[in-house]
């Protein structure tokens, strides 16, 4: 087992210190790789948020970050991400040892996205523009954008620093302060990654970090009535509790991104490149153990050609070695927690008594590391009315049902309270560019399961969520508020 590095810090981190939570109160952070006790966190309560926000509303008011020159803040992001890449390797550590996720995928995919999400909104800030309304010649009308204050953002812990940075980098970009409350299941990352941004030279108060409990610390941000705007990742069934905080509070601006049970939707007519699809879609259906919101956990198969589809599917699967986080040849690593463990075994248990038939994987493996590893899972015969074709399971589970004409795929496809996103496979561009008009998701890939990136926009339809579009110019929009000046002449 690969320990902790010794630069680990799990206090809370407020107003540019680290500091014990009241009452010096603790909770265990547990090592997914093992069932044991990882290192005990700061469990910050109600007075620490209160304490938070006002630090992160004096440093608003003060304006030595919301009304700099956003030259100035441009170079102090630039630099922030600079300390990040600088200490990347610790950042993968944490995330991989804390989350249970491939060292590989944290050192190579997570923590570059971080640099570069923050780089690109560094270099955004100098480059977005108010607007001048027509107006007859008595007249002046400014439209423009102003930081909204204090943004509270509570994180899901499948990818503790890159949704981290989807969050902070436009908001921070936009002269905010915020108060970021990590998942209590992968903390860590988040509170050194707030060490960096005050060593690069972010004044106090306008990055703080409560770890804590979701029904304190996180309901405690919701309905706190000096936090402007919360941005929230997570499940749909939380993604409620924080509308209603704010009902309850100050009718803060909610952002939600909420779970998803995306289609990846296979036609007849790409039976050519199965093989290549098979790869494509056990990533799509198994990257970070199945715990994605976009995870491509339903496939849905021309009928023609699911059979020959399956068999590649389920050769695909067993290339994705499950093993150590920390082990550079892992490519998946353990579910986040025992709950996860009985919730994914149970889903597949009860696909079985469905009727369902399990093609490869379907059982929990490695017993004796105490961790809680499940193999990948193909799960072929399953009906639209199953559990686990409705469901978001949130484990290396993939469901296989058939279609016979475009119409019926995209029924099915829609046939979901979620609409995250979805993948389209075709050789006939039409076919491809009109089904994906019709699917009700946030993101519809072509020929290849995928997010876009931060050039383009993300967030939900339906249940998935809304307004929680973190990437993309459009994420101003969520941490600005918009105001018209309007001028009389004389």
């Amino acid at each position: 087992m690969t320990s902790l590095p010794t630069t680990v810090r799990s206090q809370a981190f407020i107003d540019g210190k680290f500091v014990d939570a009241e009452l010096g109160a603790l909770f265990e952070n547990l090592d997914p790789a093992t069932g044991k006790a990882l290192i005990k966190v700061a469990a910050c309560s109600e007075n620490d948020v209160d304490r938070s926000v006002k630090a992160a509303r004096r440093a608003f008011k003060e304006g030595l970050w919301s009304r700099i020159e956003p030259r100035e803040r441009k170079k102090l992001l630039l630099r922030f991400a600079d300390l990040i890449e600088k200490n990347g390797a610790e950042i993968a550590l944490l995330d991989s040892i804390d989350a249970g996720k491939p060292i590989s995928d944290c050192e190579n995919l997570d923590v570059p996205d971080v640099v570069n999400n923050i780089r690109w909104y560094a270099e955004a800030i100098d480059k977005v523009f108010g607007k001048i309304s027509p107006t007859g010649s008595s007249n002046l009308g400014l439209i423009v954008r102003e930081p909204v204050g204090v943004v509270g953002m509570v994180l899901p812990w499948n990818f503790p620093a890159g949704t981290l940075s989807w969050k902070i980098a436009p908001a921070l970009a936009a002269g905010n302060s915020i108060v970021v409350k990590p998942a209590e299941l992968a903390p860590l990352s988040t509170l050194r990654i707030a060490e960096l941004a005050f060593e690069a030279g972010i004044p106090a108060g306008v990055f703080n970090v409560v770890p804590g409990l979701g029904h304190v610390t996180g309901k405690a941000l919701g309905l706190h009535p000096d936090v402007d705007v919360i941005s929230f990742t997570g499940s749909t069934e939380i993604g409620r509790q924080f509308l209603r905080y704010a009902a309850d509070s100050n009718l803060k601006k909610v952002i939600l991104e909420c779970g998803g049970k995306s289609p990846q939707i296979v036609m007849a007519d790409a039976a050519a490149n199965l093989d290549e699809i098979a790869e494509n879609l056990a990533g799509a259906a198994f990257w970070n153990m199945g715990q994605n919101c976009t995870c491509g956990s339903r496939i849905l198969v021309q009928s023609s050609i699911k059979e020959e589809f399956v068999e590649r599917l389920a050769k695909a699967s067993k290339t994705w070695v499950v093993g150590q986080p920390t082990d550079r040849s892992t490519k998946l690593g353990p579910l986040i927690e025992a709950a996860a463990l009985k919730r994914v075994l149970g889903a597949i248990e009860q696909a079985k008594k469905d009727g369902a038939t399990v093609v490869s994987g379907g059982d929990q493996i490695l017993k004796e590391t105490g961790g809680w590893f499940v193999e990948p899972t193909v799960i072929d015969n399953v009906a639209p009315d199953m559990a686990l074709a409705r469901e978001e399971i949130f484990g290396p589970v993939v469901a296989i049902l058939p279609f016979e004409t475009e119409e019926e795929a995209v029924q099915l496809a829609n046939a979901s309270a979620y609409g995250l996103a979805a993948t389209v496979f075709s050789n006939d561009i039409n076919v491809a560019i009109r089904m994906a008009r019709e699917i009700q998701a946030g993101t519809v890939a072509v020929n290849g399961y995928g997010e876009g990136d931060i050039t383009t926009p993300f967030g939900g339809y339906k249940t998935s969520g809304f307004g929680g579009y973190d990437k993309g110019i459009e994420a101003f929009d969520q941490y600005t508020q918009l105001k018209t000046i309007w001028v009389t002449l004389a």
